[in-house]
């Protein structure tokens, strides 16, 4: 990486560090001397090529660096220097619609391979009709908004005094377009850009974390119906091969009501984040008609890309969205996969020689994740907007074994679960999340905000269907070994009313027009179809109607009613609940 010098990079007080030596190579691991004036976290030069690289150890005489880069060619004895400041990427408005890679370099004309030490950070952006919202003496205190850009999609994104910042406006740039590197605005002295560096591992601040009643609404009715999430919640996605989970991510990206998406793809394989990036640059946005990609930053960071980057990657897209989240956004981030992140963990650890906990990853596992996932919240931000960073990330568990390290920690953390189960997937149902496996701990306070918003049913909804699901679970296992024929009419009813709902609600095709997004309302109407039928048929088999005269009613219209109705239909859906229930009532003893 050959990184220019940046006059707005922070750099310490007492100048550039002096130049050090490498003592000591291997894989991502290098060691070299210490000469004093350097920090942890420090952000150093490499070797000839000036590989980027980090500290992360000092003892006595020795430093250790991660490089970010492949290490081959470096050896001892070559200069290693000092930056004066810590791992940090540029923010600005050119984000919104790049690729880019762990360090938030620019992918885009990069080429088919990457060769080390031709990276650059990502260039400052023309800033688009700029619009001042201060004028020249007035006092404005930190987070403020100056004024706000135009980008290529719907969003307006705002200029902000610094954290830290504030005073009299001395100067503002008048309405138009400007240079990417000019100067917008002088405050008490410290001159503005629309862009600055922040560094990856510190959170920025707000002036306080907020609880949040509102759901972020993703489309998926088994999520939104029985599994949601609040703006500014945790999310972890755990799942074995096969069983959909880049798919599910793919879908969250694409409908979720959020502001701005980062979707992280650390250590993926090439083809599923081609397939991602192909996808998001032709999907028609449908809130605002234009393409997705425009509120979407894409940090590519896949599996045969330098390792450590990958590590640092989850950061990368952590402080992309809090600079977001700052004005006053909603923002999704997507990390797909953790568990890729944690091995790199892993790998750095042993070259290190550092004593292994469980399954060879290093002690402080744990307090990794959980520093990864703390940086997710609803705010009021320091300039008094409520903005919200949503973290999802998907785990990778060995074989499925959910009791592996990166699951079982990830699981203490996070405020929901989407476990994905294998038969589920198998059986060719999708979303394929477990009903039995998934939790939400946001459910109280999101059945006030139901409530509040005008839909005091919903808890009991969600408390109804799930109880329809752990019926029928139970009684599956009996089904199996004495037939369905041998149980009581009303358990027949149950297990029909599980199937019911498995594949009128729970169950939706990401490849159709009208399924693979569902609106709220929808939803409900959904739910509530099949919650009437149900109870219509456990009316007619008390009334002694033959349970197998009620299970060969054609329920079809009532499962077609998610495909036959349009994404935010509801109306549709009531007609053929009425429809159903009609044919119900012909059903005599």
């Amino acid at each position: 990486m050959r990184e220019e010098e940046d006059s707005g990079t922070p750099r310490r007080d007492t100048g550039r560090p002096p130049a050090s030596r490498i003592l000591r190579v291997t894989g991502p691991l290098v060691e070299m001397e210490y000469t004093g004036g350097v920090a942890m976290y420090d952000l150093v030069s490499i070797g000839p090529a000036r590989l980027p690289g980090e500290i992360v150890a000092i003892s006595g005489r020795v430093v250790t660096v991660q490089a970010y880069e492949y290490t081959g060619g470096l050896a001892p004895g070559q200069t290693v220097l000092p930056r004066g400041r810590p791992l940090s990427v540029r923010l600005g408005p050119g984000l919104l619609g790049g690729i880019f890679d762990g360090l938030l370099r620019p992918l885009s004309g990069a080429g088919d391979w990457l060769s080390p030490g031709t990276g650059r950070q990502a260039p400052e952006e023309p800033v688009a009709s700029f619009r001042p919202f201060v004028a020249r003496g007035e006092r404005v205190a930190e987070g403020q908004a100056l004024g706000e850009v135009r980008t290529a999609g719907p969003l307006r994104l705002k200029v902000l005094v610094p954290p830290g910042g504030g005073g009299t406006v001395e100067e503002i740039a008048g309405a138009g377009d400007h240079p990417g590197d000019a100067v917008v605005a002088v405050v008490g002295g410290t001159r503005i850009t629309a862009g600055a560096l922040w560094p990856v591992r510190l959170p920025r601040p707000v002036r306080e974390r907020v609880d949040s009643r509102e759901a972020l609404n993703t489309g998926q009715r088994v999520i939104d119906l029985l599994f949601p999430v609040a703006r500014g919640g945790t999310v972890a996605v755990p799942g074995g091969f096969g069983t959909g989970k880049t798919m599910l991510l793919q879908q969250i990206a694409k409908w979720c009501d959020a502001d701005v998406i980062v979707y992280v793809g650390c250590g993926e394989r090439g083809n599923e984040m081609a397939d991602v990036i192909t996808e998001l640059s032709e999907l028609r946005d449908p809130r605002t008609g234009g393409s997705l990609a425009d509120r979407t930053v894409t940090v590519a960071n896949t599996s045969n890309m330098p390792m450590m980057a990958r590590e640092a990657s989850v950061h990368t897209g952590m402080t992309v969205a809090e600079y977001f989240r700052d004005m006053g956004l909603d923002v999704v981030v997507i990390a797909d996969s953790t568990s890729r992140w944690a091995e790199a963990l892993r790998e750095f650890a042993s070259r290190t020689g550092a004593l292994p906990a469980e399954e060879g990853y290093p002690a402080g596992l744990a307090s990794a994740i959980a520093a990864f996932y703390e940086r997710a919240a609803a705010v009021t931000t320091l300039g008094g907007d409520r903005g919200s960073v949503t973290v999802i990330g998907a785990v990778s568990p060995p074989g499925g074994d959910m009791t592996e390290p990166v699951t079982a920690h990830t699981e203490r953390f996070v405020r929901c679960l989407w476990t994905l189960d294998r038969d589920l997937a198998y059986a060719r149902h999708y979303p394929a999340v477990s009903w039995a496996g998934s939790f939400s701990r946001d459910v109280p306070v999101l059945a006030a905000g139901h409530r509040t918003a005008g839909d005091p049913a919903w808890p009991g909804r969600r408390d109804r269907v799930g109880a329809v699901l752990t019926e029928a679970d139970r009684l599956a296992d009996l089904v199996d070994l004495i037939g369905i024929a041998a149980l009581p009419p009303r358990e027949r009813v149950s297990v029909l009313a599980g199937r019911l709902v498995r594949e009128g609600v729970l169950q939706q095709s990401a490849l159709s027009e009208r399924d693979a997004y569902c609106g709220p309302e929808k939803t409900a109407a959904l739910a509530d179809a099949v919650l009437a039928v149900v109870d219509r048929c456990r009316e007619l088999v008390d009334a002694g109607v033959p349970a197998a005269s009620v299970e060969e009613v054609d329920f079809g219209p009532l499962l077609r009613a998610r495909e036959d109705t349009g994404p935010h239909d509801a109306a549709g859906v009531a007609e053929r609940r009425d429809a159903m229930l009609a044919a119900l009532r012909g059903v005599r003893p």
